[in-house]
């Protein structure tokens, strides 16, 4: 058989070929967002086999699986790790059109120097020769993120979060690749969820301060900022289905903090309203620190209730949704703090595909010196970071703003192999510039062509998060 991944693999002509291989093949990786457990880096995880490797924690494959009818039990039950691994194989053989399929050729490729495409034909051999290279080569987390050439990565950590295993990391030297943490407030501002008042109890435990108002809370998360910020976090993240759009008073949010804090119930309004109110406090005060805050929304969550109830969140059960379908609360939000002069560096993620114009105009009304692009529209999210989803992301981008402050690729993944999806982001933007260049819309300057390659593969997120 034929290889599947080959040198020119998605380079459609002589001049993406030469874009690639000069100026983007080699430049290390900044995974500034992703999902992988600082608890499995700092002990520097193991793998027995392509099952544990891929399909412990990876929903992308998870819900691939139950659309091609695969049992329950071959995908989080309890079944042996070789069939699961089977029943993979068999799906992802035919799966024409979805990104797994290239991700899984080139993890293949990359780590195990296997060319042949995986199916029910060759899964066999492949579990063989990789079970018996994870064994010899002491295929460890470590292992990944050196033969990746990562040079950073930023973990995603909850307020609450004592950091222990970033300090170990840290001393204990080991891991070539810096590790630092992300801020995910989530948990804190989520006042309608059922466990609320039990976190409160863990944020105060960890921070030493006693929350018994909306003054102390906000003390308690600025004392978490600063502890994190310690830790080298330069990062925050929210995650939401949409931006929501009621604001309300200082004096209005205390007196919903309080009523939760008393046990009281809290309206879906209020609940509501609550969120957004926090999350303008804490954009100012990432401003002052110098962070930058992401935000993830246009994503409705664990839909299926059935599956939530029986394996929790992040399970594979998550949708695209159209309700936000304006930049109005999101124009409002940031103007907000823009008139304050505490906009912090932002990164806007959509997971609907059909506001990226929205998106890269909305962001050019709020750019401003000293900062290339301070601004961002985040890189295809999730759904979308297929060959369609990234180009359409970067054609947007390019259209109605300034693409070579774009800071570029991340994996959002839980995977220690997930990282040639920076080689897919790299191949894909390489055949777009020859293809501009082939048809004679942009000069034939390797000089210009490379700048803009190094910027938006790894420059731009260097100097970007300082």
């Amino acid at each position: 058989m034929n290889p599947f991944i080959t040198d020119d693999f998605l380079l459609e002509s002589d001049k993406a070929i030469k874009l690639y291989n000069g100026y983007a093949k080699d430049l290390p990786i900044i995974d500034y967002h992703c999902h992988l457990s600082p608890c499995d880096i700092a002990e520097d995880i193991r793998f027995d086999n392509l099952a544990d490797l891929w399909l412990s924690h990876d929903h992308y494959k998870w819900r691939l699986m139950r659309a091609a009818g695969v049992d329950e039990e071959l995908i989080t039950g309890n079944a042996p790790a070789k069939d699961k691994f089977f029943a993979w194989a068999k799906v992802i053989g035919m799966a024409w059109g979805n990104p797994l399929y290239h991700w899984t050729a080139l993890e293949l490729a990359r780590y195990f120097d296997i060319y042949e495409p995986l199916n029910e034909s060759t899964a066999e051999e492949i579990w063989d020769k990789t079970s018996r290279m994870l064994s010899e080569k002491n295929m460890t987390a470590s292992y990944f993120l050196k033969v990746s050439n990562v040079e950073l990565l930023c973990t995603t950590d909850d307020p609450a979060d004592d950091l222990s295993f970033h300090k170990k990391i840290k001393e204990d030297g080991k891991i070539t690749t810096r590790v630092l943490p992300t801020f995910r407030p989530d948990r804190a501002l989520k006042i309608g969820s059922p466990d609320y008042l039990e976190y409160i109890k863990e944020l105060s435990r960890v921070s030493g301060i006693e929350i018994n108002d909306i003054d102390s809370f906000k003390a308690a998360l600025v004392s978490r900022i600063e502890y994190f910020h310690s830790m080298g976090c330069r990062l925050a993240d929210h995650g939401m289905e949409n931006i929501p759009p009621i604001f309300i008073s200082d004096k209005d949010i205390g007196e919903v903090f309080m009523r939760r804090l008393e046990g009281g119930s809290i309206n879906c309004i209020s609940a509501g309203a609550f969120e957004p109110a926090m999350m303008i406090f804490l954009a100012k005060e990432y401003a002052k620190t110098g962070w930058t805050m992401q935000l993830h929304f246009a994503c409705r969550r664990d839909n299926n209730e059935r599956l939530f109830n029986a394996l929790g969140k992040d399970i594979g059960c998550d949708a695209i949704t159209g309700y936000f379908n304006s930049t109005a609360t999101l124009s409002r939000y940031m103007s907000n703090l823009d008139k304050e002069g505490l906009l912090p560096k932002m990164i806007i993620y959509s997971l609907d595909p059909n506001m990226n114009e929205q998106i890269d105009t909305l962001i050019g009304c709020f750019q401003q010196g000293p900062d290339v692009m301070k601004i961002q529209h985040g890189s295809a999210w999730w759904f979308n970071d297929n060959i369609e989803g990234m180009k359409d992301q970067m054609k947007s981008l390019a259209m109605q703003s300034y693409f070579p402050g774009f800071i570029g690729m991340l994996t959002d993944s839980r995977s220690f192999t997930s990282y040639p999806r920076h080689e897919y982001f790299r191949r894909i933007l390489c055949n777009m510039l020859a293809e501009s260049v082939n048809k004679g819309l942009f000069p034939d300057d390797d000089k210009t062509l490379e700048t803009i390659i190094r910027n938006v593969c790894h420059d731009n997120a260097a100097r970007y998060f300082n």
